[in-house]
Parts: structure tokens; C-alpha cells; sequence
């Protein structure tokens, strides 16, 4: 089902069009537009993969993010905002895919490290290079617990996910750190008394300052054994403030859950407790690249920091 979709969506990119193949219906605006759109998805049949109860008519910041990884997995709003955001930073999508490079880089440091768990919070709508494969591919029965909220990642990660029983989904919200660490799913493949990989990716900046980010990394990092690694990227607003602010603005007039940039200090204090390793907390492209030709001659373009911290 899976490379069908995804056949199909190559085969609609190459022939020039923006529309979502599965037909997705437009947002109401008080015109009666939005409705006669809806009634042509429901005429011409959404696909099965989406969840009962799902939006398809406002922008969710996990669909967003697989149209900039070129996925098809989102949909027409979904789209609409990937597009204006990209219109404020051509970069976007570049920056998408060095994140996601980003991943896997430090999914095989922590493998090769002697990490055999990882928890990834905030893990999206599957793509390629997802962490289960990356760390399996690196360690034989390596274990994987998957956390989100959003319906559509959910349902897709258990269709990817079926008969692997190293990995797993569960339905959890980061601003819930209790839930995550005490989820049934969740304790029966992750052994917190042993070094754990917590990987926080993309999604600190959509918590807000008033629910104290902070606090809930710090539960996270108080429950997990000392050798565990937190790998972290969070947007910031250092490199390019003017352009920063000018995407916020986007972003956060279309989707319900708001985006937060933070600066390098304020990013820093995610690693209290834990001991930043080489090369600290810097620029995407900069983490350990494979290859000095993955550096690009401006790497604060990419703006977002990344890292990993041990806890001693």
C-alpha cells in the first residue's frame, strides 16, 4: 500500500501537479466553497489510510512536514502552508531533509555507542530512514517505541510497523511525560533501568514557553539510566531573526499548535543534566557530517541546532 501511494505521488510530482492525489478538500471559508471541494473528495473517495475524525481542511504541523520530505501523506491545507512558508524560506525543504539526515547520523553514533533502545517523541508520519530501520540496520533486535499524537502518523506507523516486534506506536503527547514513561506498549520493549536514546526531534519549538518545555525534558531525563543520550533539534531564530519571524507568522496563522523559536541559550538549558558531546550544539548540517561535501559554505541557512547529551 505503502510504495503504491508513494508511486503514484512520484508520478503526480513528475507531471507538474501540486494537488494531493487522494483528492483532499479545501478549507472552509464561509463561501460554501470549501464544502462543494469536500463533496468532490467524497464523490472521487479518500483513501483508506485516513483515520476517522481527521481534518483534512486545516494544516497539522506532522502533514506540513511530510510535504516538505516530498511524502504524500497531507493534504491540500497541509500543502497551502508548506508552500507559503517556502515562500519566506526557499530553504525550507532543504532544511527538512538535513533534520532528517540529522536523525540517522545520530541514531548510528548511539548504536554504535552501545545504545540498544530509543524512544522517539514527536516521530511524524513515516518516511525513509526512519528510526527503526536505522537502528535495527545497525543493531540486530534493536527496540524502537514511536511516540505521537497525530491520527494519520499513528495509522501509518502501524501499517509500517506490522510484524515487527521490536517496534511499536503509542498515542502520547510530550507535554504527558508520565504517560510515555508509564504506557504499557511503551515498558514492554524499553527498559528505563538501561541506557536509553531519546530523541526529541522538531518538536520542542510547538511547546510553549507558558508549559514549560523545560520541565518536561526534565522529567524525561530524571526517569531514563545514566548512559541514555537525549538527541535533540529545535528551531531557531539566531541566525536569521528577520525571516524567522516573518515564518512564525505564517505558521502559526494556519496551525492550531503554535511554533515557539528559541534562541541558542535558551535551546541549551533542553541539555541541563546531560554532557553535550562533540561537536555540541550547532547547526544541522554541521553534526557529524558523513562527508565534509555535506557542509554547505553557509550552515546557519539551516536554521535550526542540533545535539546530543550523555547523562553521566
Amino acid at each position: 500500500m505503502y510504495s503504491i501511494v508513494n508511486e503514484k505521488a512520484a508520478h503526480a510530482r513528475e507531471a507538474g501537479s501540486e494537488k494531493a492525489i487522494h483528492a483532499p478538500v479545501g478549507r472552509g471559508d464561509g463561501t460554501g466553497r470549501g464544502h462543494a471541494r469536500k463533496q468532490e473528495a467524497l464523490v472521487a473517495g479518500e483513501p483508506s489510510w485516513i483515520p476517522p475524525g481527521v481534518d483534512t481542511q486545516r494544516a497539522n504541523v506532522a502533514r506540513v512536514y511530510d510535504y516538505w520530505l516530498g511524502g504524500s501523506h497531507n493534504f491540500l491545507a497541509d500543502q497551502d502552508l508548506g508552500r507559503a512558508i517556502a515562500a519566506v524560506e526557499p530553504n525550507v525543504r532543504a532544511i527538512a531533509r538535513a533534520n532528517r539526515a540529522f536523525v540517522g547520523r545520530a541514531v548510528r553514533y548511539l548504536a554504535a555507542a552501545g545504545v540498544r533502545q530509543f524512544v522517539d517523541i514527536g516521530s511524524g508520519i513515516p518516511t525513509q530512514g526512519n528510526v527503526h530501520e536505522v537502528a535495527q540496520q545497525a543493531v540486530a533486535g534493536a527496540r524502537v517505541t514511536y511516540v505521537d499524537t497525530d491520527p494519520v502518523a499513528i495509522a501509518h506507523s502501524k501499517a509500517i510497523l506490522a510484524g515487527n516486534e521490536n517496534a511499536t506506536i503509542i498515542d502520547a503527547d510530550l507535554r504527558d511525560p508520565e504517560k510515555i514513561l508509564g504506557h504499557p506498549a511503551a515498558q514492554r520493549l524499553i527498559d528505563f533501568g538501561q541506557p536509553v536514546g531519546l530523541l526529541i526531534v522538531a518538536i520542542l519549538h510547538f511547546i510553549s514557553a507558558a508549559e514549560d518545555p523545560w520541565r518536561l525534558v526534565a522529567t524525561l531525563r530524571d526517569a531514563i539510566a545514566p548512559g541514555s543520550y537525549l538527541v535533540l533539534s529545535h528551531a531557531t531564530n539566531e541566525s536569521k531573526p528577520t525571516v524567522a519571524q516573518a515564518a512564525e507568522k505564517v505558521y502559526n496563522s494556519s496551525v492550531a499548535t503554535h511554533v515557539q523559536l528559541r534562541s541558542r541559550a535558551e535551546i541549551r538549558r533542553f541539555f541541563d543534566g546531560f554532557d553535550l558531546i562533540d561537536p555540541g550544539l550547532v547547526y544541522i548540517p554541521l553534526w557529524r557530517p558523513d562527508s565534509s561535501a555535506d557542509v554547505p559554505s553557509d550552515p546557519t541557512q539551516f536554521w535550526g541546532l542540533v545535539g546530543a547529551g550523555r547523562k553521566a
